[in-house]
């Protein structure tokens, strides 16, 4: 694709970047910001600049935080002895726009995926084995994909908290296999976190 300015060319490219944007969505975003008051573009850039620079984890869930705990962990009104095991932020927003929730949860940052390099030191899997050990946590719910990588992280998390006095459960299948949590409609999906069953009832594989 010819651009008629390297300034549309670079802003293309960086656009293109960001996951599920290809060429033409990322020329139309750079057309869009161009027709704009530059007041835009700099909230734009000065909003993605202050996430990079400010943005912390919490120290309890892997979440999102402005301090050393999240919005969610910090709730006195929130279950700490419940546990809801995500894949990533965006299945903490999905099932907490189902109301349905009250617990906690623990951020992987990713799924278990060999073919993509991907292994159990890279995830966010040892915090949680210590999450499990401290004797505050009655029930984890594993909340993943209905997928291979799903599957498969959620067995090995299933072997390491194996033993200890703990429920682990998944959520039921209502979410289709194959399934990602964010796509799920917030009834399914709500009415997947109340009716969970006991980690392993249906067998590896369905979760």
């Amino acid at each position: 694709m010819q651009y008629p300015s390297h300034l549309i060319e670079d802003a293309v490219n960086a656009f293109a970047r960001f996951p599920g944007i290809g060429r033409k969505t990322a020329l139309r975003l750079t057309l869009h910001v161009l027709r704009q008051d530059a007041a835009l573009a700099e909230l734009l850039g000065n909003a993605v600049i202050k996430l990079k620079q400010q943005a912390r984890f919490c120290q309890k869930c892997g979440n999102i935080a402005d301090a050393h705990l999240c919005n969610i962990c910090a709730n006195p009104a929130r279950d700490q002895t419940l546990v809801c095991i995500v894949e990533d932020l965006r299945d903490v927003i999905a099932i907490e726009n189902t109301g349905q929730f009250h617990g906690t949860y623990h951020i992987l940052n990713g799924l278990i995926s060999p073919l993509d390099g991907i292994g159990p030191d890279q995830l966010n899997i040892e915090s949680l084995v210590e999450r499990a050990t401290t004797g505050q946590i009655s029930e984890m719910i594993l909340a993943l994909a209905a997928n291979m990588e799903g599957d498969t992280t959620a067995f090995y998390i299933g072997k390491r908290l194996a033993g200890l006095p703990i429920r682990i459960s998944s959520i039921s299948r209502g979410i289709a296999v194959g399934g990602e949590l964010e796509y799920a409609d917030e009834i399914t999906l709500g009415r997947s976190i109340v009716n969970r069953i006991p980690f392993g009832q249906q067998g590896v594989g369905h979760i």
